[in-house]
């Protein structure tokens, strides 16, 4: 279930990996052990501070072991900083450039918020506010982003940390359609509403933090997911992202060693009683506020 793709016009793999590691070193051994574990999906972004690391783990991986660009999908994002239309493309080519490749499977808008733009990717006034940029709306930056389609070297666009109030009216504005949300889901965040307009509207939903970013308590040691784990064999995080595939989305995560990356690529279905009993958890929780206050959290340190 973890090879799938998600539908006929967009070849992504439904299980990718996530690269929000702070650490450099680690960002290249991750990623060369989940290309080594079978990943075929990455998800980056100018924020992480680190596509030059990924990048360097995929050009060496793709040529120690006979696997072609076309069978890897790429995914990196445009930063709050970036927002106003004549900053997205060469903010779009300086990743190309970090990640040395010469075309993107994916280009999302990180955030729908804008900041003041410039190097400074946490812009901050004297009171340690985040200053926002109220000149440009999400649909400008859009249709930059619809730019980079049309010049070929971008397959796909799509948003991340969005709301369904936000995305139903750019949808309907945008003459390239969003093919990709990726925002926090896991079963205390189902974002039922949001999945179910995406998949009327085909458009793949994808979850991150299908964990709880890890953080506890969290899914990963509720009790009905334990309780699972240990009736089908298989581990809690095993549960949870089958859970989220089999319910119709994709999903990212971001294993550290070879040996989590072998655990979260080995995912199987989960029987229909399970999967109900994951879908009756009633704990409601939202580990990333990004998406209600505008302010970037999960951000990688120390590089």
């Amino acid at each position: 279930m973890n090879t799938k793709t998600t539908n006929d016009s967009l070849h992504m793999p439904l299980l990718g990996f996530g690269t929000l590691i702070p650490d450099a070193a680690l960002t290249i051994s991750a990623t060369r052990d989940a290309l080594e574990a079978g990943f075929r999906h990455f998800d980056c972004a100018e924020r992480y501070r680190n596509e030059r690391e990924v990048g360097m783990a995929l050009q060496a991986g793709l040529a120690a072991g006979n696997i072609d660009r076309k069978d890897i999908f790429v995914t990196t994002k445009l930063w709050n900083t970036n927002h106003r239309p004549d900053r997205v493309e060469p903010a779009f080519e300086a990743s190309l450039k970090r990640l040395g490749l010469d075309y993107l499977d994916l280009y999302l808008i990180h955030t729908p918020y804008a900041f003041q733009p410039g190097e400074e990717q946490d812009p901050r006034d004297q009171n340690g506010n985040v200053i926002y940029d109220r000149e440009i709306t999400l649909l400008d930056t859009w249709r930059a982003m619809e730019d980079l389609v049309d010049g070929g070297k971008c397959r796909a666009i799509g948003l991340s940390d969005i709301t369904l109030k936000d995305l139903a009216p750019l949808y309907e504005a945008a003459c390239i359609k969003p093919a990709v949300i990726q925002v926090e889901a896991h079963p205390y965040l189902p974002e039922t509403e949001l999945l179910e307009f995406c998949k009327e509207k085909n458009i793949v939903f994808l979850a991150f933090a299908p964990l709880g970013h890890g953080i506890k308590p969290g899914p990963l040691e509720d009790p009905v997911v334990l309780d699972i784990a240990a009736r089908v064999g298989k581990t809690p995080a095993q549960v949870l992202l089958a859970w989220a595939i089999q319910r119709g989305t994709a999903v990212l995560t971001t294993p550290k060693t070879t040996a989590r990356a072998k655990e979260n690529f080995d995912i199987s279905p989960l029987p229909e009683d399970a999967f109900e009993e994951i879908n009756r958890i009633q704990t409601r929780q939202r580990f990333n506020q990004v998406v209600n206050t505008g302010v970037p959290g999960f951000i990688a340190k120390g590089n």
